[in-house]
């Protein structure tokens, strides 16, 4: 029987970070049966999904003369630059098409806000603008999360990095996940989760 204090947190499995996506993460498709199987395992299931206006401020289109994985200065502190992508109401914004939804009790949508992008499931890269998921986990009773999805160094960390710190247990079944490694940025994030105490496992 699925334990009521445990969640499932699927992050960001969305057609533009799968093959053939305008940011596609290697491989993306790949980890989507076995999050599909692991669903009913959990008291409760949640999906994260990408949700930009077209005029991001975190897309290189919008800094004239940036290209796409550069770095800027916001006023929140770094921000990699990307392609255009998971643009609000868009087909590459949408879930994958295989990958179940039925089961998740919330839908939680992040990076809507123009000026500022949003990577944890818990909190904008301000680090202050909350999404409304600590407190929903925490009326709910739940205290253990494990997460899935992509990208495993930018949303799947950051989330499970602020889970951590909030206080919950925190898992990352790596199998299930997809990194886009840019500039080593998995190793980092390794190094990261592994400091703040996430638990990593295949």
């Amino acid at each position: 029987m699925p334990k009521s204090n445990e969640a499932l947190i699927v992050v960001d499995i969305q057609n533009d970070f799968c093959p053939g996506g305008a940011l596609a993460v290697a491989g993306g498709d790949q980890i989507i049966a076995r999050v599909n199987a692991m669903m009913g395992n959990f008291g409760c299931v949640v999906l994260t999904q990408d949700w930009h206006p077209a005029e991001h401020s975190s897309f290189a289109s919008q800094h004239k003369g940036a290209a796409p994985f550069s770095e800027v200065r916001m006023s929140y502190g770094p921000q990699t630059l990307w392609p255009d992508h998971c643009i609000q109401g868009s087909v590459g914004a949408d879930f994958h098409p295989d990958l179940r939804t039925d089961p998740a009790q919330l839908i939680i949508r992040k990076g809507f806000r123009p000026k500022v992008d949003s990577y944890s499931a818990f909190f904008e890269n301000d680090h202050r603008t909350t999404t409304g998921l600590h407190g929903f986990l925490t009326a709910r009773g739940v205290t253990s999360l494990t997460f899935v999805g992509l990208a495993t160094d930018y949303c799947v960390a950051y989330s499970a990095l602020d889970a951590a710190r909030l206080g919950f247990e925190s898992r990352i079944l790596m199998g299930a996940c997809r990194a886009i490694d840019l500039g080593g940025s998995l190793l980092a994030a390794r190094a990261r989760l592994e400091n703040t105490g996430v638990t990593l496992s295949d």
